[in-house]
């Protein structure tokens, strides 16, 4: 069983960490299958917390009894949401990630943390030919998708309005949330060599559809550098921007990133660790998100603002970005 006063820091952790609409009586009434009075006696530390409660309840909201009993150690809980699946679809993939941006959205106070090794997920839903290109690479070479094994990426041959949704909708969400994003000049290398991948293995259906998800990748581009110089994010083709969340755009030429996540969430944070490509682990312990947060911020205040202000080295930073989509524009001839 568990002692009254860290009950009182369990159940003070527990409500720091939901969204406000959300009641964590009715959460624990529901989740332990007790009366709301028996969950107020637990919460009073009148009544103690078996074992098994407490197994469940950490479970449930990731907490780390390391950090709840302040022990001092290396140990740090991530949840890991597929790490026991086998099979699932590149659409499930997508539908988790609009999930979780939908309930970061619930919190009334958030911003994250972005460290850019490759341009945000979502972002490549801005223009439907680069999000057909990345869902089907995705997909396809490295979520080895039995569908669409043998084909070639073709923009009329095979349907992408789901996937193309959902990113859309991710993107949205996003854009709802205020950001600090740390960019290097190779955050976009990875989709340049997808492309080329797929240029090198005829992995194109037609000359058409190369030069279409080139464009759109073009396209992205000038968009994330109007972002920039609006410091907002909104879609593109938005005429009235200033509902935008704000973006604190940075450019860092020396650390090329990890694609790590920090949310701030109502005064609480939580981290997202890449692996496996489309998975992130995730966790609330406080010591880690604290050291994750401050090399970010370490990390920000030796990079370049470009956002809002910073003209010349913006626009420099875009046009490096711009000449590489030429020379891959080039060497496709």
């Amino acid at each position: 069983m568990v002692t009254s006063e860290v009950q009182k820091q369990l159940f003070a952790h527990i409500k720091n960490n939901l969204p406000a609409h959300l009641s964590m009586v009715d959460q624990l009434c529901d989740l332990l299958g007790v009366s709301a009075d028996s969950i107020y006696r637990r919460m009073r530390g009148e009544k103690p917390v078996s074992l098994q409660e407490l197994k469940i309840i950490c479970q449930k909201y990731q907490v780390s009894l390391d950090g709840l009993l302040q022990l001092n150690t290396n140990t740090v809980v991530f949840k890991a949401s597929d790490l026991h699946r086998k099979d699932f679809s590149f659409i499930e993939i997508l539908t988790n990630m609009q999930q979780q941006l939908t309930l970061m959205n619930s919190f009334t106070n958030k911003q994250m943390w972005y460290l850019c090794k490759d341009m945000p997920f979502w972002q490549f839903y801005f223009y439907d030919e680069l999000g057909a290109f990345k869902s089907f690479f995705w997909a396809k070479t490295i979520h080895n998708a039995p569908e669409y094994a043998g084909k070639k990426f073709s923009l009329q041959g095979i349907d992408f309005a789901e996937h193309i949704n959902i990113g859309k909708q991710c993107a949205r969400l996003y854009n709802n949330f205020p950001s600090i994003e740390l960019w290097n000049v190779e955050s976009i290398n990875s989709t340049l060599s997808q492309i080329q991948f797929y240029i090198d293995s005829d992995g194109f259906a037609k000359d058409s559809d190369v030069h279409a998800v080139i464009d759109a990748l073009d396209a992205t581009i000038d968009h994330l550098q109007l972002q920039a110089e609006k410091g907002c994010k909104f879609m593109p083709g938005a005429k009235d921007v200033s509902y935008g969340a704000a973006l604190d755009f940075y450019v860092n030429e020396v650390i090329i990133g990890s694609n790590t996540i920090v949310a701030e969430l109502d005064g609480s944070r939580i981290a997202f660790i890449p692996y496996n490509v489309f998975s992130f682990l995730q966790t609330r312990d406080t010591t880690f998100t604290s050291s994750i947060f401050r090399s970010m911020d370490n990390l920000r205040t030796k990079s370049t603002l470009v956002s809002g202000t910073g003209e010349k080295e913006r626009n420099r930073f875009f046009k490096k970005m711009k000449t590489q989509v030429a020379l891959l524009r080039e060497r496709k001839g």
